[in-house]
C-alpha cells in the first residue's frame, strides 16, 4: 500500500529497494576464528617480572637488585638514616634506640622466658606446669613496670633534646625494641650498657 517508488521508474510501479548493510560480517572484520576463553585469559597475562628486553638483562637486573638489597641491608644495620624504614627514621627515635640499648633491662630477656616456659608446656611434666602461670605473671609485671620506667626516660630526654619533635608512639617504639634480643636488635645498637647518651 504505502510502497516507496523508485526514482528511476517512471511508469508507476513500486519497487523495493535491496536492504542496504554497511557492515561486514564478523568473520571479515577479524580474519581469523575467535579464540578459546582459556586462551584468550592465558594471553592477558603478563609476567609480574616484564618483558625482557635482551637475553641476560634479567639475570643481570636481578643479580643488581639483590646487591643493592644488601649493601641497603647493611646501611640499616649500621643506622644510617637514608636505608632506615619510615618508622625507624628521625633524631627521636635514635635517641629512643640509644636511649633503651644503654642499659640491661628485665624486658630484654623476655623472649629467652617465653621459650623456657613453652618448652616446660609442652613437656606436659604436672611440677612444671604449676610454676608456669605464676612466673608468667610475675613477667608481665616485669615488662609492664620496664614500660613506666622507659616511658619516663625517654619522654624526659626527648623533651629535654628534641621539643619541637613529635613523641607520637616513641613509648611503644622503644619497648619493642627492649623485649628484643640484643644481637638480634635492627639497627644495631649503637651504645654498650653502662654508656652515656
Amino acid at each position: 500500500m504505502f510502497r516507496r517508488r523508485n526514482a528511476g521508474a517512471t511508469d508507476g510501479t513500486a519497487t523495493q529497494d535491496p536492504p542496504v548493510n554497511n557492515r561486514p560480517s564478523a568473520e571479515a572484520g577479524k580474519g581469523r576464528p575467535t579464540p578459546k576463553r582459556s586462551e584468550a585469559e592465558r594471553n592477558r597475562y603478563t609476567p609480574i617480572t616484564g618483558v625482557r628486553t635482551r637475553a641476560g638483562s634479567s639475570k643481570s637486573g636481578s643479580a643488581g637488585s639483590r646487591t643493592e638489597r644488601a649493601r641497603r641491608y647493611d646501611a640499616m644495620k649500621r643506622g644510617e638514616d637514608w636505608a632506615l624504614n619510615v618508622r625507624d627514621r628521625g633524631p627521636v627515635k635514635k635517641l629512643a634506640r640509644d636511649y633503651v640499648d644503654s642499659k640491661r633491662r628485665v624486658s630484654e630477656y623476655y623472649l629467652y622466658v617465653m621459650i623456657v616456659m613453652l618448652v616446660a608446656l609442652l613437656s606436659r611434666n604436672a611440677t612444671l606446669s604449676v610454676f608456669i602461670f605464676p612466673l608468667l605473671l610475675v613477667l608481665i609485671a616485669a615488662v609492664a613496670v620496664d614500660a613506666f620506667f622507659i616511658r619516663r626516660g625517654i619522654q624526659r630526654l626527648a623533651a629535654e633534646r628534641f621539643p619541637s619533635e613529635p613523641t607520637t608512639g616513641l613509648t611503644w617504639y622503644a619497648l619493642m625494641r627492649s623485649m628484643q634480643i640484643r644481637r638480634m636488635r635492627v639497627p644495631q645498637p649503637l651504645v654498650k650498657p653502662g654508656d652515656k647518651i
